[in-house]
């Protein structure tokens, strides 16, 4: 029987529909892809002038748009939003405007073409990482962008329009409203019990493990108990924090270790399906250090959006998160060091 979950944090309900369940390979799609090819692809070494200037390599070195890097980032060349010197619009009436104030940037992952984020080793991920906070913070200085949103599109059918790998940012001068409505239920949730509501999810679920896939000793990897979407991930920091671009050198290398481990399980169970990945950070300047809590949210693009999820706003799950976690926690090549407990069947 389907059953209706409720977001702990938003409040949004999900309809998570066991009828509909399928096998994990009935979930397979054909192999995420985008055209391209490497001889045309400007995110490929040699290649550097087809788009713009630089704003960050790793490692650093000169001369700047030449060859040695293992991570790039660019200002995007077809750009969502830019860059203008003073905000206009008109705020108070019926309709709303501002300017498409903001940055849009392209952090191209790896030098190799065909490499994707999962099989990437764990030192490259951290570098992609670092070069995700360093822009992060970089473009937090400027005042006018309260949030920076970092995001990655993998796969043609989740938005991807070039294959070799690589990530985006864009800053803008407004939160995004999900991320609105996050911050809303942290806050009031600490309000109602005085603690983080995503360490009390942290806790549960470790206790019950029914919806944990792998966890390390800095993040924590599980499958959301109100889940959106087919086989979501989230990863969340083990210790209170909440600003990614704040997080440690340490904090660093476990989210590259859990996030390798879980996006190679993806893989292994769905045959490299497209997703989307996103970051969800306090917005620069907010107080929110108490009650709000950064993390990676990952999202298979795996089922269409219909009619009644866009009238309703309320998502239909055909797997639910217990068996998307314990078909996850079965694969034998979980990284080294990420345990995969196992669920208590006593626990709900």
């Amino acid at each position: 029987m389907s059953e209706l979950r409720k977001d702990p944090v938003t409040g949004d309900w999900v309809i998570i529909s066991p009828e509909r369940a399928r096998r994990p390979t009935d979930f397979v799609k054909e192999a995420a892809n985008v055209p391209g090819s490497p001889g045309a692809c400007p995110f490929c070494p040699g290649n550097e002038s087809m788009t713009p200037p630089e704003v960050l390599t790793l490692p650093e070195r000169t001369p700047a748009d030449g060859a040695g890097w293992q991570v790039r980032v660019v200002p995007n060349k077809f750009p969502a939003v830019e860059a203008v010197k003073a905000l206009s619009g008109s705020a108070g009436g019926l309709f709303e405007r501002l300017d498409g104030l903001g940055a849009h940037e392209v952090i191209i992952e790896t030098p190799d073409h065909g490499a994707t984020l999962a099989a990437l080793p764990e030192s490259a991920i951290e570098s992609v990482l670092q070069a995700y906070q360093a822009r992060a913070r970089e473009l937090q200085s400027d005042k006018r962008f309260p949030y920076v949103l970092i995001f990655k599109n993998h796969g043609s059918e989740a938005g991807a329009t070039l294959e070799h790998g690589h990530s985006q940012l864009i800053a803008l001068p407004l939160v995004p409203r999900r991320v609105q409505e996050e911050l809303e239920g942290a806050r009031a949730y600490f309000s109602r019990r005085g603690r983080c509501v995503y360490c009390e999810i942290i806790e549960k679920e470790r206790a019950a493990g029914k919806r944990v896939v792998l966890e390390n000793e800095d993040f924590i990897a599980l499958a959301p108990y109100a889940s959106r979407f087919p086989w979501e991930i989230w990863l969340l920091p083990r210790r209170h924090r909440s600003r990614f671009e704040e997080a440690s050198e340490s904090e660093r290398a476990g989210l590259a270790r859990a996030l390798k481990g879980a996006l190679a399980a993806l893989n292994k169970r769905l045959s490299n399906p497209p997703y989307n990945l996103v970051v969800h950070s306090a917005p620069h300047g907010e107080a929110s250090d108490d009650d709000y809590h950064w993390h990676v949210e990952v999202m298979p693009s795996l089922s269409r959006v219909g009619g009644f999820e866009w009238g309703t706003g309320v998502h239909i799950n055909s797997i639910p998160p217990e068996e998307v976690a314990r078909n996850l926690r079965e694969l034998k090549d979980l990284r080294p060091g990420d345990r995969s407990p196992k669920a208590k069947p006593e626990d709900a």
